[in-house]
């Protein structure tokens, strides 16, 4: 598929996008990061974000590790939604004055809600500035946590699939490991079985009823799925979000004081962004 215009991505942390490294490779799109990566270590990772950018022809968005987790967080516990609503409204400013064609991000998986609510954000925007250009954005996601060829069969034929020759594919790990060599480690420890049981088990990382292919391993970084996004498709996959589950163990801990929720936090969210998107048309 040819994207034409200008593409952009929109992720939740650093790192997310070399699990398209092929696309940013062929399309250098504009990227944007909500967060500097800093999580609960207080070490951002935005600056190797910005060298990996470099060394791939692409450019940061005017929107680059904006927030911390732990701001994001603090908001949303808060339900104080405005800062969210106003980079919704940001980024659909910065998609209709550069004509941006297509929007690729973060799906909506239940596992981090950052990456959640990143999602959200992105349809908001994506949907304000296709009605501010009476034109419109496409709009994809790919998977952060599931394996990358994750693609329910209805989604197959209306995906974009980028497959790596060998060439791209070194070039893509070989990125992996000298941007972000802690988040390739844990990748490649997951999908050997070795390290984060939890989430390959809520996962299903190594038997995914929805992979597309048969590959196994680092190979399964070959593959990168675009799926087109549906405002009507259900948030995520699963009952409860992983986030909650994990959320949960955390306070029982003493390490977290609240939990964050879907139905008390990341619901009310949605529909604030989507009265502003109502407000603005």
């Amino acid at each position: 598929m040819n994207f034409g215009n200008l593409s952009a991505i929109v992720v939740a942390h650093p790192g997310h996008e070399v699990r398209v490294h092929g696309f940013v490779e062929r399309e250098r799109p504009r990227v944007f990061v909500l967060t500097d990566g800093s999580g609960r270590t207080g070490s951002p990772r935005i600056a190797a974000t910005a060298r990996y950018l470099e060394n791939f022809g692409a450019r940061p968005g005017a929107v680059f590790g904006r927030f911390t987790d732990t701001e994001v967080y603090g908001r949303v516990l808060a339900r104080d939604f405005g800062a969210f609503v106003s980079l919704a409204e940001e980024l659909a400013e910065a998609f209709a004055s550069d004509a941006v064609g297509s929007v690729v991000g973060d799906a909506s998986e239940g596992y981090n809600t950052t990456h959640d609510i990143t999602r959200l954000i992105t349809n908001a925007a994506v949907e304000l500035a296709s009605r501010a250009r009476r034109a419109t954005i496409a709009s994809y996601d790919f998977p952060v946590v599931r394996r990358p060829d994750h693609c329910p069969a209805r989604l197959r034929d209306r995906s974009v699939w980028l497959r790596l020759d060998d060439a791209a594919f070194a070039r893509k790990l070989d990125a992996a490991f000298e941007f972000y060599p802690e988040l390739a480690a844990e990748v490649r420890d997951s999908l050997s079985g070795r390290g984060g049981g939890a989430v390959a088990e809520h996962f299903g990382l190594r038997r995914d009823e929805h992979a597309a292919t048969d590959l196994s391993g680092l190979d399964v970084f070959r593959v990168e799925c675009l799926r087109p996004v549906s405002q009507n498709d259900p948030p995520f996959e699963g009952r409860v979000p992983f986030y909650e589950l994990q959320g949960e163990a955390r306070v029982a801990e003493g390490i977290y004081e609240r939990v964050i929720r879907y139905r008390e936090h990341l619901r009310p969210l949605a529909d604030a962004l989507a009265e502003a998107v109502e407000r603005r048309s």
